[in-house]
């Protein structure tokens, strides 16, 4: 940078002295005024005074001037912003590979941070060459399959006619920020890699929406793209297809030019942003792929069958402190939330709760998983406001994400979630991980379990269906009258494929995915309609206790009858089932062990929130004290819960230090006084402790995990134990209160709820940072118990402190460790 600002100078430089000798400098502005900005200038005073003068003679308000002006500085400030965020975005996209290492940590691609992710700045060079090809691609996906899906959707506001006019994608292409593979079992006989995908180039694509011209600009989408080569053959290429999606919605931005320019301001342009979101995941978001076939050896089905690994079932129960965001006439009033779950391509949405910020959902819903691995449940809260169906007029209440893989490691989990973005709020969760059988004897446990939970719309089953063709539609032999395609429905869910132009033989290969309530008396409705006409051409009732009989419960390339189509009219379909069955929680070695620090931290927000009453009522009931003590004494420091510690100790099991719970590394490595716990941290126990610390000030608790997925430090505080009482008639009411240093901010700023009159308050509130592994290792975490300031006093004073230098603590594994409270550092220390 120090040497492109000196080349910039020189040539600032060498420019003037150009200029001083080539002799005078003729100005670019002449005196005089021309008479076209004249005039200007005398329109724009004139429009002012006109404006202001109809407003006094029709005695209108002066709200009918202020409001258009309010709007349009709004909507100007808003596209700055977005501007901004665009133009740098798209200078990263040009970069080189040398320059993006000397940007800022943000622009780093996910090779600096990872080490299993590998720099590809080789596959950079080839799509540049590429690039040209691509875009012809890209117009074929574009006008075949995205512009059909946001005519659709547009056409549910009434907006009507959308199509694309010009689709060019520029001379940037897109980048590659790394690329991992996986080591995979050679009898998958698949090649598995992700690819961290980032486009913001010069793209010109115009459209027309109802007469209306318009077009985008400044295009950029970035996500992680997962690539299976799938199946490994012995023929040439060597690779049957491809199988390209992201494992979770992208991140996708535009700018509206033209006409649809006056469309460009918040709420409006994200309908359309929104739209083409939907259609996007619709596409190639999971459990949706994209497949190409590379080898006419291999079947479509092959490619393009649903393949499922287990369905997540999530309750969210409730949600507490949520900020108020309806404004009534004493004030802030009160808020009315819903929350939007995202799994994927997959949405669903509670229902509204009217004037509360503590609603009470209990909803339920099912999301089938096809990679637990990276896949991430979001939850984001938002206080409904009325508007424009379509616009986002809702106020936002916080977001909290949580990932799939850590709950399937467990099984199941039950948890606060501290919400991001907001001040203050939580939402409770419960989530079931339910894994595939093809074992028939396992469908009477399940519907018992949908009878005990009371909850007859949840699943006992999974059907993966593929549409492969149909032959001979009734109708004349040109076929020219006939646009067919494929409507499927089981129970409220309803699923189509696109339809085929002019043709009695229409070819999909599209594959579904549905969940069973109970196969044993749910059906298949497949209805074969005319897209121009909407008649219908043929369908296909089938009795999924059918499949229930079947070798594998699986039918592969069946030939189905379709009723009032004609006698020789077929349906070309493979169907498989599976039921669903919970997932096993794995052996207490392997969920203690080191390998499955991942997933710790959530297990260990298991009832954690603002209220302890609350986070107590869910805890489970710990070990006996025989198997407590002898699984720690066998595995010294597997990391087992707090609730065998205290079987321990009741066994009188020695430890040198009763502070230690577990440790999940041998015990000599592990701080004095220090311990760590991998697992089972809902079965924390009261208090295990006498000890006042190394200062007299008290013990405090906690649980640090970073997660390399989603780049976030997680940290629990659990518990603060023997807080010393100065004075009998002030006893204090602690919270604990956290920064991130050196740059003490606002922003890093959080903190517990206050519990009056406690010397050993427990909190078990979980909060996250944002943070990539480079700032986490150069990054340290102070934690202060204070008390809650006094009338008299100006500052809260502060108990006791610990500051912790994160890149020591062996992150990302998860660890609980105890630490001694000391006195306060000064700050400009």
């Amino acid at each position: 940078m120090a040497v492109a600002n000196k080349k910039a100078v020189a040539s600032v430089a060498t420019t003037e002295s150009e200029e001083s000798t080539a002799g005078p400098v003729v100005p670019r502005q002449t005196a005089g005024i021309s008479i076209s900005n004249m005039l200007y200038s005398f329109g724009k005073k004139l429009g002012t005074v006109a404006a202001v003068y109809l407003l006094g003679y029709f005695d209108l308000s002066f709200a009918w001037l202020l409001a258009p002006v309010l709007l349009s500085v709004v909507r100007d400030e808003w596209k700055k912003d977005h501007e901004a965020r665009r133009s740098v975005a798209k200078a990263a996209a040009t970069r080189s590979e040398r320059e993006v290492i000397l940007a800022r940590v943000g622009d780093l691609p996910s090779w600096v941070y990872f080490p299993d992710v590998e720099r590809v700045e080789w596959i950079n060079r080839i799509l540049r060459q590429l690039w040209p090809n691509v875009n012809h691609y890209a117009r074929t996906l574009l006008k075949n399959s995205i512009e059909p899906g946001v005519r659709d959707s547009l056409a549910q506001y009434k907006l009507q006619g959308f199509r694309f006019e010009k689709m060019v994608l520029g001379n940037i292409p897109m980048r590659i920020g790394g690329v991992k593979v996986y080591d995979l079992d050679l009898h998958r006989k698949e090649i598995m890699l992700d690819m961290d995908l980032f486009y913001a180039g010069d793209c010109d694509i115009s459209f027309s929406l109802g007469g209306l011209k318009g077009g985008i600009k400044d295009f950029q989408i970035h996500g992680m793209v997962r690539v299976v080569m799938k199946p490994l053959i012995s023929d040439m290429p060597l690779v049957g297809g491809l199988q390209i999606f992201f494992l979770n919605n992208p991140t996708v931005d535009f700018n509206l030019v033209g006409v649809a320019d006056m469309l460009d301001m918040p709420g409006i342009s994200d309908l359309l942003r929104r739209t083409i979101v939907e259609v996007i995941a619709g596409i190639m978001v999971l459990p949706n792929k994209l497949p190409i076939q590379l080898s006419d050896s291999v079947q479509a089905e092959q490619l393009r069958m649903p393949e499922l690994e287990g369905v997540l079932r999530i309750h969210v129960v409730e949600a507490r402190n949520l900020m108020k965001k309806d404004i009534s006439m004493l004030g802030k009033g009160k808020s009315d939330p819903y929350a939007i779950i995202t799994v994927g391509a997959e949405e669903f949405r509670t229902k509204t709760i009217d004037n509360t910020v503590n609603p009470k959902w209990d909803f339920w819903c099912e999301a089938g998983i096809a990679s637990p691995e990276l896949q991430e449940v979001t939850l984001e809260l938002w206080d409904w406001d009325p508007g424009f169906p379509g616009v986002q007029n809702d106020d936002f209440l916080g977001r909290a994400t949580v990932e799939v893989s850590t709950i399937a490691a467990k099984g199941e989990a039950d948890l606060w979630l501290n919400l991001d973005g907001v001040k203050h709020g939580t939402v409770h969760v419960r989530f079931t991980w339910l894994t595939l059988t093809a074992d028939t004897s396992a469908l009477l446990a399940a519907l018992k379990e949908t009878q005990h939970l009371r909850m007859t719309s949840l699943s006992t089953a999974v059907l993966m269906v593929y549409i492969d063709s149909v032959k001979d539609l009734p109708g004349s032999q040109s076929s020219s009258k006939i646009n067919p395609y494929i409507q499927l429905s089981l129970g409220h869910k309803q699923q189509q494929t696109p339809w085929k132009e002019s043709t009695r033989c229409p070819v999909f290969e599209q594959g579904f995915t549905f969940l069973v309530g109970n196969p044993e008396s749910d059906t298949l409705d497949i209805r074969v309609i005319n897209q121009k006409s909407g008649s219908e051409l043929g369908q296909l009732i089938y009795n999924l206790t059918g499949l229930l009989e079947k070798d594998d419960l699986h039918v592969v390339n069946q030939p189905f009858p379709l009723a009032r189509a004609g006698a020789d009219a077929k349906l070309i379909m493979s169907m498989t089932l599976r039921i669903l069955v919970p997932a096993t929680p794995p052996a207490e070695d392997e969920a203690n062990g080191e390998g499955e620090g991942e997933g710790a931290d959530d297990a260990a927000s298991s009832g954690t929130g603002g209220d302890h009453s609350r986070a107590g009522s869910l805890r489970r009931p710990p070990d006996s004290p025989a198997k407590s003590a002898s699984s720690t004494l066998l595995k010294q420091g597997s990391g087992d819960s707090l609730g065998t510690s205290t079987a321990v100790n009741n066994s009188r099991t020695p430890v040198d230090d009763p502070m230690v719970i577990a440790t999940a590394q041998p015990v000599e490595s592990v701080p004095p006084g220090a311990g760590s716990d991998t697992s089972g941290l809902h079965q924390r126990s009261p208090s295990v402790t006498s000890s006042a610390g190394e200062a007299g000030l008290g013990r405090i608790q906690l649980t640090l995990r970073y997660s390399i997925q989603t780049q976030k430090l997680i940290i629990i505080v659990h518990r603060v134990a023997n807080l010393p009482l100065k004075d009998k008639d002030h006893i204090p009411d602690p919270y604990v209160k956290l920064y991130l240093l050196p740059d003490r901010s606002k922003d890093s700023k959080r903190k517990t709820e206050t519990l009056k009159d406690n010397l050993n308050p427990v909190y078990d509130e979980r909060f996250e940072y944002l943070m990539s592994q480079a700032e986490l290792n150069s990054s340290q975490l102070e934690v202060s118990v204070v008390t809650k300031k006094s009338w008299l006093s100006s500052q809260s004073p502060v108990l006791g402190q610990v500051i912790l230098n994160l890149g020591d603590l062996g992150l990302p594994k998860a660890c609980t460790i105890w630490f001694d409270l000391l006195p306060e550092v000064p700050r400009d220390s």
